[in-house]
């Protein structure tokens, strides 16, 4: 699996988005200068949400986009299907490497592996809200299930002085 840029420039966009919640509106081309990402991504993002019903457009001076519900109830996953279509390509049913082989109507001991896949990655996404990810790193990987991020190693390069 692979996370394609349309996908994580969409988390980062809601996530821009839910952060300022009670700001108001802010147009597509703020958010990809704040963010640092290619304006003609985020407008085509901005554009997938908005049909996907996960954000608002209001148009004129003070036009922009605002995100259509809470950021409690914007899942990733919904997230990445508004920006992409999908969170997993299955390879077998979007590029058969047989038609035959790969059909539905014939058995294969490999799809079971894939759809289980599919499934978890799914669950995992579908866990996880922009209220969530808006919580400092360490805070979301005790939520997602990961421990703590290890300390640095200490530089063998550095000063005394400056090693803890």
């Amino acid at each position: 699996m692979r996370i394609t840029t349309l996908a994580e420039y969409g988390v980062i966009c809601a996530l821009h988005l839910a952060r300022r919640a009670n700001e108001g509106p802010i147009t597509g081309r703020e958010i990809a200068e704040t963010e640092r990402l290619p304006g003609d991504y985020v407008e085509q993002i901005m554009l997938r949400l908005r049909r996907a019903g996960l954000v608002r457009s209001t148009r004129g001076a003070h036009g922009g986009y605002v995100l259509a519900r809470a950021p409690e109830s914007i899942s990733i996953r919904d997230v990445i299907e508004a920006s992409e279509t999908t969170t997993f390509d299955l390879h077998c049913v979007t590029h058969p490497v047989e038609e035959e082989r790969c059909s539905a109507s014939h058995t294969c001991s490999i799809r079971p592996v894939w759809l289980l896949l599919q499934r978890k990655i799914d669950d995992v996404l579908q866990s996880v809200c922009l209220a969530d990810l808006m919580m400092e790193e360490g805070e979301v990987r005790t939520r997602v299930g990961l421990s703590p991020a290890p300390a640095p190693e200490p530089d063998a390069r550095a000063l005394p002085i400056l090693q803890p």
